[in-house]
């Protein structure tokens, strides 16, 4: 999991280079950014991050200026166990293109209520501030990344 967290305006990420805490508004996750203290170039998250609240959820997926990938997942739960270095990789290979979120289903249950959330760990894809596309299982990253592209590309901009 990253060391990012989420606020009311962005993500809040540390600089590789001198650990200073810098936000990227959710409106410019696609945008390359520079840390305020020591100016070093800094990539958009490039792991997974965790919702903490539906708060949280509710403006990253209405904000985000690039299509948010949500894993409802458990901590129990040995499939979702399975997906998550693949999870992992895509977020680090789609840095920019796509922002994962994770949602842990038992923590922060009105959002599995609320997207009748049935089967764990569930893949829904948000883009434009609605979800397009959903699948249940573990999968492969290559798999996932395909599955998230071909629902982006399906959505009217």
């Amino acid at each position: 999991m990253s060391h990012s967290e989420l606020d009311d305006r962005g993500v809040i990420l540390p600089c590789p280079k001198c650990g200073q805490r810098n936000r990227i508004a959710y409106e410019r996750l696609s945008h390359p950014v520079r840390c305020g203290m020591c100016k070093h170039e800094m990539s958009p998250p490039a792991a997974p991050v965790e919702i903490a609240q539906p708060a949280d959820f509710d403006r990253v997926v209405a904000r985000a200026s690039v299509p948010v990938v949500v894993d409802f997942w458990a901590p129990w739960c040995g499939p979702c166990k399975m997906v998550a270095p693949e999870l992992q990789k895509v977020a680090a290979r789609q840095a920019g293109r796509m922002l994962i979120v994770k949602v842990n289903t038992d923590a922060v249950g009105e959002l599995g209520d609320r997207f009748g959330i049935r089967s764990i760990p569930t893949l829904a894809v948000f883009a434009n501030g609605r979800e397009v596309a959903r699948t249940s299982g573990a999968r492969p990253a290559a798999d996932i990344e395909a599955f998230v592209n071909q629902a982006v590309q399906a959505t009217p901009h």
